[in-house]
């Protein structure tokens, strides 16, 4: 098979985007895996392919430390890369927010809270805060002839809700996406990387690259839902009936690095 790579060089902020044969002869099971593949840098093609990716040049690297990130964090792995100067060296941290794939197509959770919690992030006012947890479950339909007893759909509320809340998400968008792909602080991601299991491909996407493809217009899906781009916003669900089934929930789907 054929491997297909875009190799980039430069500073460790340059955009890549690189797809290849070799993950599912190596595989990939979990996060462990990939830092294990880093650490092992030297004898690993598909990690060497990862660091060119990410604007390094292979001869310059002295060590690199892969460490599996644990917690409520956005960061999956965080490597850190030793390099060469010249007149001596310096590290570089790279955060990466991993996404392992099963299916050729699917969507990927990557961020669920309760409203509040939301509230609380983003300073939603209380109107869209109701109107959230109306759609979420957390409040029983508040008006009747509804789809569901015990929430209701974007669909079902007035045009003076929809406009509401769709005005929310269309002035609060890029912090909306920054947060939930993104994240705050030292573990704030830096890269996505995408391995699709069962077609042997990858993509390792910057962050801000990966921020430009999943944004775009803001609206409702036919079923009912919200949407902000390529990002669907809706009620979990699932969870055996338990009240953790009423948290809102942000899904993509990670093929779409693949393009």
């Amino acid at each position: 098979m054929v491997v297909k790579t875009t190799d980039v060089t430069g500073t460790a902020d340059a955009v890549a985007q690189s797809i290849g044969s070799r993950t599912a002869r190596e595989g990939f099971q979990n996060e462990k895996q990939i830092a294990l593949r880093f650490n092992n840098w030297r004898g690993s093609r598909t990690a060497q392919d990862w660091l060119r990716s990410m604007g390094y040049e292979l001869d310059r690297i002295l060590d690199i430390e892969a460490t599996p990130i644990t917690g409520s964090y956005k960061t999956d792995v965080q490597v850190r890369v030793t390099i060469s100067t010249g007149k001596g060296s310096q590290q570089d941290l790279q955060n990466l927010q991993v996404k392992l794939v099963t299916n050729k197509t699917g969507s990927n959770q990557i961020d669920k809270r309760w409203v509040n919690t939301y509230q609380e992030l983003w300073n939603i006012p209380k109107d869209v805060s109701r109107l959230l947890k109306l759609f979420t479950g957390e409040l029983p339909p508040d008006r009747d002839r509804t789809k569901h007893s015990n929430r209701m759909y974007v669909t079902e509320f007035s045009d003076v809700e929809r406009r509401c809340l769709l005005n929310f998400l269309t002035d609060n968008r890029m912090l909306i996406l920054a947060d939930i792909v993104k994240g705050r602080g030292p573990f704030s991601v830096e890269w996505l990387l995408v391995i699709q299991k069962t077609g042997s491909r990858w993509a390792l996407v910057n962050i801000n690259k990966a921020l430009a493809i999943l944004d775009g217009d803001i609206g409702t899906t036919k079923q009912g839902g919200l949407k902000i781009g390529n990002v669907t916003i809706q009620r979990k669900g699932g969870d055996k009936g338990a009240d953790t089934a009423k948290m809102l929930q942000f899904k993509i789907n990670p093929t779409l690095f693949f393009r």
